[in-house]
């Protein structure tokens, strides 16, 4: 009897989801009607973000040598895991198991209910940290165009993460991710500008020959442990970076079948991807060395001094990094979304309709609430950045991409694809320990020169 339980327990993780019924999770946030390039968008948007201002900040606790080839094995790993990942998904969708959450994807494949909570926890760090950061981040972005415009104007930080939240609970009524799909190709065209701008603005400051052009200096400083930490510490940016947890959501916007639609989709956000993380990476660290700040654009307005390239092209930089800011943190609200609507909504009932608008607009705003409160509490956002690179982002885009395939394949021991993703798991576990470690270590350190509700964002 016990055996036919867990039998049937089982079999119960495997039905389609057209067996256990409508899902308005499913059926409102996750809507199946996009294409590939749509995908492209979703997944550009996840990925290329304003996290790639902090690559110049990542160099410097590694040098040029250790950090070009980390950045290079940071993008090729997280390639090959995507695109396993959507083998996967599209191996289970071939058997008649379309999985559109990675918990359940998670809890499929490795047979463990354990999974599904683990998955959801990882997710939910993700997202409510990248929730935080894009606030955080936007509001210090408008706080600059202001202090600009008014040096002795009464607003704060605190102020513009009021401002910042109430212009994504606005955008977060947009029901479903397909929807996002034009504002997300809106955040593509918006990464490559302010690329562009940083760019140009860090050759400006690092070809000037006049006053006060950075002093460049590219030796690792401290001693051999602060160096190993620091290392860590920049490594668990990375992760950051090139991380997505929610790959399967983004693939479950995809119209059935969506075989081979994933691929074409990475290969566009990485063309973009790759473009971006270079150019910002080798300019701002070839500029400013390590004496980079955790965001390259706190480095070209110096808070003391004049700017260090033409404040027309700065402020237009961070005019393209605020408005992008607001696609990524309606993107990454998503699974929460997702999950608020699975437990609230009446699928028998229409999206709009009373039953299920009341109750969206209040659950998606006291999310946007929560996050906006710890932002203005918690204002480390370098530190924040590689907390959740390291015990978010590598572990689900890192490690377990890897255990998936070889559950779903079967590999055989003595293949090279089993020898190589055993290899990128063993040492992104050691990355990912060694990275949370550092990062937490790096809070701590910061938190010396940290008070509640700071008015300011500390590097």
């Amino acid at each position: 009897m016990e055996v036919e339980k867990r039998q049937s327990e089982a079999e119960s993780n495997l039905l389609p989801l057209a067996k256990l019924g409508p899902d308005a999770g499913a059926e409102f946030v996750l809507q199946s009607k996009g294409t590939w390039w749509h995908a492209g968008f979703h997944l550009t948007t996840a990925i290329v973000g304003p996290t790639i201002l902090t690559l110049p900040y990542a160099f410097r606790g590694m040098g040029w040598a250790l950090g070009l080839f980390s950045l290079s094995t940071a993008a090729a790993v997280t390639f090959y895991s995507y695109f396993l990942m959507s083998k996967v998904l599209d191996n289970c969708e071939k058997q008649g198991r379309r999985h559109i959450r990675f918990r359940e994807l998670a809890r499929d494949v490795l047979g463990s209910g354990w999974m599904f909570y683990l998955v959801v926890s990882i997710q939910t760090t993700i997202n409510m940290g990248v929730g935080v950061g894009c606030i955080l981040l936007s509001a210090d972005c408008m706080e600059i165009i202001y202090s600009n415009i008014q040096p002795h104007g009464d607003l704060k930080l605190n102020h513009f993460i009021i401002i910042a939240a109430g212009i994504v609970i606005v955008f977060s009524q947009l029901p479903s991710f397909h929807s996002l799909r034009y504002i997300n190709l809106g955040s593509l065209v918006l990464s490559l500008g302010y690329t562009l701008c940083v760019v140009i603005a860090c050759i400006h400051a690092g070809y000037s020959h006049h006053p006060p052009y950075p002093q460049r200096d590219y030796s690792l400083k401290g001693s051999k442990v602060v160096r190993l930490f620091n290392a860590f510490n920049a490594m668990s940016i990375l992760g950051s970076v090139f991380g997505n947890g929610i790959l399967p959501e983004i693939q479950a916007t995809v119209a059935p079948p969506a075989t081979g639609k994933m691929f074409k989709g990475l290969c566009m956000c990485y063309a973009v991807m790759l473009v971006a993380c270079y150019s910002v990476a080798v300019s701002g660290y070839s500029a400013f060395g390590n004496t980079a700040q955790s965001n390259i654009l706190q480095s070209l307005l110096p808070k003391e001094g004049p700017a260090l390239a033409p404040t027309w092209l700065l402020g237009l930089a961070v005019i393209f990094v605020l408005l992008q800011l607001f696609a990524i943190a309606l993107v990454y609200s998503q699974v929460a979304y997702e999950i608020m609507e699975k437990k609230s909504a009446d699928v028998k009932k229409g999206i709009f309709a009373a039953r299920n608008l009341i109750p969206r607009l209040f659950l998606r705003t006291v999310y946007i609430v929560i996050c906006a409160v710890i932002a203005a509490m918690l204002p480390f956002f370098g530190d924040i950045n590689a907390l959740v690179g390291a015990i978010g982002f590598i572990p689900l885009d890192f490690i377990l991409p890897m255990l998936l395939y070889y559950k779903s394949f079967k590999l055989a021991p003595n293949s090279s694809i089993y020898r190589i993703n055993n290899a990128i798991m063993v040492i992104f576990t050691v990355v990912g320990i060694m990275g949370a470690i550092s990062s937490v270590r790096q809070i701590v350190i910061d938190a010396k020169r940290f008070h509640i509700f700071s008015n300011n964002v500390l590097d």
